[in-house]
């Protein structure tokens, strides 16, 4: 490819999808390169073999070798497609609290994690990518929610008889449960199917196209706009030359064909495991101040699923993602729970009875197909503390797909994730006891879904490879807008916060300002 770009993009999840939104909108010529390709849609997207860790899009050819918990794991997948975890999510998007960005000692515990930028200084952001994602929300129930400088444009849906029950469940223990901030499209759009509450959201691809997910809300009407996309293309190193990244060299997966992309920008975007891959594969540490913290302070949340097996049936209408609480998230003085932060509570959906056959032997799904009908599950989210021996490095010793040199990933929670863990799994199955439940079952989720902090941000240059726009320290024209720049986790699902930083950053390079941007938004 001769030509230059003004922007060339790695990754078309939340912060690259994003990224190349305003970069469009602003005029300049961007090309984004997916090393997945596109999902297919339609009533084949909800069978079983086409759920998430089931999907061709599942790579299991990424070199990943895992160590959980000091034990090693089977190798580990990674998700690539056009639109990224978008499509497979379940559509929870919630800002980060204000005082997330000023984490207090008992989460960063000598990490030197900060936040260079607050609340405020992300809040237009917010509200442009709820906009251009179509989030539904309210204002009011959320005992912790931030302040707003513009209301949601979009109300969700009605709870679901199970998220119905739970919620009165938890008011009659005075909590206060309310309506997830979700990117589902319940009708309203002309030329666009309502959601219809079939399930299959979360792991699966919308066979109907009613979850926003970027595939279908941001990159299919920004290729009608000039963007260019190179699906089936993965990034394998970028080349540097006198403090710039003069090129990135790329392998056409299909072909093996090899090939270098140009622009005058950068902006890596791959994800909190892929993003320091290719920076280490590319010696780019050796050119960072920071450059020891790359693929360091690696964090996922503390998450576990707490099923209840009620005494009554209830009807089911195939969706149960929609209500949280989080009481909790600043802390609970009641329950032994260690001091500072915990998170939320979300519920769940149960989930499809052939997913259950897929992952457990025999006889548990003849048990499982009972128990499900009489479902009610909760998630837990707790956030968890960035510690430098958390992270990943190069293995020399074998390669991925692609030829970038094997990863292996090292995590392991510390004693106080795990005391958070277990205080909001407590207040998790008191819910569900209220609700009527005659037993839990705690699933843990060992995923790396919500994969964190790699390439931190932050002032020190000495232990963060960003700076506060982002700017990869020692390359004038490489940005990273994903995942692994949050120097601290929160406890809210991260797709929004990388959506509104990644306008942060793309808004920095053109100058374009936060109005501009949000008048594209309204018109998208």
């Amino acid at each position: 490819m001769d030509q230059t770009f003004d922007a060339v993009i790695i990754g078309s999840g939340f912060g690259g999808a994003l990224t190349a939104h305003a970069l469009v909108e602003a005029g300049w010529s961007v090309l984004l390169v997916e090393r997945g390709d596109w999902v297919e849609r339609g009533a084949s997207a909800s069978r079983i073999e086409n759920f998430v860790l089931h999907s061709s899009h599942y790579a299991r050819d990424t070199g990943y070798q895992v160590s959980q918990e000091g034990r090693p794991v089977e190798p580990g997948g990674a998700l690539f497609c056009v639109g990224g975890a978008s499509v497979f999510y379940g559509g929870v998007s919630f800002r980060m609290r204000e005082h997330d960005f000023e984490p207090p000692p008992e989460i960063t515990s000598g990490s030197g994690a900060e936040w260079p930028i607050r609340y405020a200084d992300l809040e237009p952001y917010y509200a442009i990518a709820e906009r251009i994602i179509g989030v539904s929300g309210v204002e009011t129930g959320d005992p912790t929610a931030p302040w707003r400088s513009s209301p949601y444009l979009i109300a969700p849906a009605h709870f679901s008889p199970v998220s119905e029950l739970v919620a009165g469940a938890a008011r009659s223990l005075g909590l206060h449960p309310f309506p997830l901030p979700m990117a589902i499209h319940h009708g309203g759009e002309p030329g666009r199917t309502a959601c219809i509450r079939c399930g299959a959201c979360d792991g699966f691809a919308c066979p109907v196209s009613a979850k926003n997910d970027l595939a279908i809300r941001v990159i299919a009407p920004l290729l009608e706009r000039g963007l260019s996309l190179l699906p089936g293309t993965a990034a394998v190193k970028l080349l540097e030359r006198e403090g710039r990244i003069a090129g990135v060299e790329c392998v056409e997966r299909a072909s093996g064909k090899r090939f270098v992309v140009r622009g005058r920008e950068v902006v890596l975007a791959a994800g909190a495991l892929a993003t320091p891959h290719l920076l280490l594969a590319s010696g780019l540490e050796r050119v960072n101040p920071g450059g020891a913290s790359v693929g360091r302070y690696l964090m996922r949340h503390v998450n576990s699923i707490i099923f209840g097996y009620l005494r009554q049936r209830f009807a089911q209408d195939g969706f149960g993602k929609d209500l949280a609480i989080h009481d909790f998230y600043e802390g609970d003085a009641d329950s032994g729970a260690p001091p500072g932060p915990l998170g939320g509570i979300q519920s769940l959906p149960t989930p499809p009875l052939g997913v259950v056959k897929a992952q457990v032997p025999a006889p548990l799904p003849w048990v499982a197909g009972v128990l499900l009908k009489r479902g009610a599950g909760l998630l837990t989210i707790a956030e968890d503390q960035p510690r430098r021996e958390n992270g990943v490095a190069l293995d020399a010793a074998g390669s991925d797909g692609a030829g970038l040199p094997a990863l292996r990933i090292t995590h392991h929670y510390s004693a106080r994730d795990r005391a958070a863990d277990r205080a909001l799994r407590a207040r998790a199955r008191q819910v569900l006891k209220a609700a009527g439940a005659l037993f839990c079952y705690r699933r843990p989720i060992r995923t790396f879904s919500h994969a964190l902090g790699t390439v931190r941000m932050g002032h020190d240059e000495r232990s963060a490879p960003l700076d506060a726009g982002c700017r990869y320290r020692g390359i004038d024209n490489l940005r990273v807008v994903d995942g692994s720049v949050f120097p601290t986790s929160a406890a809210v699902n991260p797709s929004l916060t990388i959506a509104a930083n990644a306008l942060r950053v793309a808004a920095t390079l053109t100058g374009v300002p936060v109005s501009s941007i949000a008048a594209a938004a309204r018109t998208a």
